[in-house]
This record gives structure tokens, sequence and C-alpha cells, in this order.
């Protein structure tokens, strides 16, 4: 037999045998055998965390046209619709959303117990998706990367910069490091370090304007401050001093506003004005001497947070990956983000 007519030959056998192992699915599923509805069942969870066919086929790894194919087939089965459809979104019908609230747990607990079973293969090993800060990942985070990837290499990282609060679950990652006063009481938080918030200048600056001696003076000053509300931006202090034990609070303006506290700490240490930072930004510069600290007897409150966490979505379970990451950080972060030697210039 001719060898290209041996290949037909087996293609199209290999064709019958996967038509009919469709049509067998397909007549198991109408039957209504449950166990071939495990992946569809997943695959609508997917769907109900992404809230689009393209992020959840994304998410899953397969193609668009693929995930539309298994809801619908999971339609079929249960003979009534799950999704209602859009050209961008996709979101849950009633009988959906029963079905997913029904089986959502199950599928985290079979995550759980491959996780469990995946930890004790040895050394930690797998892909970490984290989200971060994008000025703390810059000047504190990446540059703590290589010696942990160097101590793990079986662990790879993904990491998110964004100031944008993500959902955690909803777009896939396993960790988020947030700035915050107190994390969100849904999520398993790690605390990492504390932090305090920074009143800072250039030499150059506070040479030619001289240094403000209250928080009232600061009204005189040229300050950069972090766009929060609308309005007459203000800054609140407390005294380090019992004897003045009520918070100070003053207007401030400047010619700069932005919501990054790089980009802050940079146009302090041009020489723009005045700025109010997290010491995570200011740490380097203060220790260079680039920049100053100013009213260091005052503490500023209500601009950024006071505490670093590492947060995951709630599970029974931290992934060992998981757990090695944020223990590395906490011992990383353990002596906090002051300067070893501050530099402050003082009025004579």
């Amino acid at each position: 037999m001719p060898y290209m007519r041996m290949i037909g030959i087996a293609e199209m056998w290999c064709a019958v045998v996967r038509g009919s192992a469709r049509r067998e699915a397909a007549t198991r599923m109408r039957q209504g055998n449950v166990e071939y509805l495990w992946e569809h069942l997943h695959w609508l969870v997917v769907l109900d965390q992404q809230g689009s066919f393209s992020k959840a086929a994304a998410r899953l790894g397969v193609s668009k046209a693929s995930m539309s194919q298994h809801i619908a087939d999971l339609e079929k089965a249960a003979g009534i619709m799950l999704v209602q459809r859009t050209t961008r979104s996709a979101t849950l019908t009633a009988a959906g959303r029963e079905l997913v609230e029904s089986t959502r747990g199950a599928f985290d607990r079979i995550a759980t117990s491959f996780a469990n079973v995946r930890d004790l293969a040895g050394a930690p090993r797998g892909l970490l998706r984290v989200t971060a800060p994008v000025a703390f990942s810059r000047q504190q985070l990446v540059p703590t990367l290589p010696a942990f990837l160097r101590r793990y290499p079986d662990i790879q990282i993904e990491l998110d910069m964004s100031d944008r609060i993500r959902p955690l679950a909803q777009e896939g990652f396993d960790l988020a490091v947030r700035h915050t006063a107190a994390p969100p009481e849904t999520h398993v938080a790690w605390a990492l370090a504390p932090t305090r918030t920074v009143l800072a200048a250039s030499r150059a600056y506070l040479r030619a304007r001289g240094m403000p001696a209250s928080p009232a003076a600061l009204a005189g000053h040229v300050c950069l401050h972090y766009p929060r509300t609308h309005g007459t931006p203000t800054w609140t202090f407390v005294s380090a001093d019992a004897g003045q034990p009520d918070p100070v609070t003053v207007p401030v303006s400047g010619q700069l506003a932005v919501n990054n506290s790089e980009a802050l700490r940079d146009a302090a240490m041009s020489g723009l004005g005045i700025a109010l930072l997290p010491d995570f930004s200011a740490q380097s510069a203060l220790q260079s001497g680039r920049l100053v600290e100013v009213l260091p007897s005052w503490r500023s409150t209500g601009v950024f947070g006071e505490w670093l966490y590492a947060i995951r979505p709630y599970s029974a379970h931290a992934s060992r990956v998981s757990q090695v990451f944020v223990e590395y950080l906490r011992e990383a972060y353990a002596q906090g983000f002051a300067p070893r030697q501050p530099k402050r210039l003082h009025q004579t």
C-alpha cells in the first residue's frame, strides 16, 4: 500500500475515533453523567471570576472558541441557560450563580489538596504571581528579588507593578504587597514591616527658603503632595512632645502634585519643594544626603499607610512558594526603612 495512502487512512481513522469520543461524551452528558462535566464546571467557575470569555480562556490557556463550546455543552447538559453573553462580558444567570456557588468550594479544596501534595515533592517550585505598588516595587522589592531567586532556582516570579488595587482572585494573583493601615478582612495577611511618613526637602531648597520650624510654617513653603481629593490639600501632624497631644492640620500648596511617591521624591531632590513621602521611598535619598528630613519631631498621619502587608486570597492552605516568599520579605524588611545614618540640616 502506498505510504501516503496509509497516512491518509490513519488520519481518517483518528478523525473517526475523535468524533466518536466526542459523540460518546455528549451522550453521557445528556444522560446526566456528571463525571464528564467536571472540566466544564471548573471553566464556568473561572468564567465567573474573570467576567469574560476571552479573559477566562487566557487564564486557562485555551482558545476562546473552546471556552465558549464548553459552556454551551454545559448548558445543554443542564437544560438551562447559565451565562448571559454580551460582546464584552459574560455574567451568570441565577441558575449559573447557584451552580458556581455550590461547586466553587469543591474546586478550592481540590486545588488545596494538590498544592499540599506538590509541596511534598522537595524544594519549592512553580510560578508566583505578585502585584505591588510601583514605587515600592522599583525601590525596595525588585532589588531583593535576585537573592531570592538564587536561593530558590525552581521558583518563577511574575510581578505586576501597579498602584491600582487589583482583585487578586479574579485576576489570578497569588500575593499582593499593600501599604495600608489595615489589611482587608476578607484576605489572609502577613505584616512585613512598619512604615512612617517622612517630610523631606533638598539642601538647596532649604538654603533658599529656610527650614520650617513648625507645621504651621509649611503654609509659606512650596509643598509637593500626593493628590487624594479635590480642593485644597491638607497635611496633618502629631507632635512627639507629650505636651502637644492635639494634631495640627495645615493647608498646603505647590506647583506639583503626583500620585506616585517615587516621582515626588525625585521632584524634591531637584529642589522643587518639600515632599511628604513614605519612608521606603525616602530611605536612599536621606541616607545619601540628597534629601534632608524636615520637622523630624512631628509625625504625619492620614496620607500613607502605617504598615506593609503581604496578602493573599483566603483559603485553608498557602502554597509553599507563597510561604517562602513571604518569609524572605519579612527577613529582608525586618529593620524597616529608616536610613542607617540619617543626615539632617539644622538652622543656625
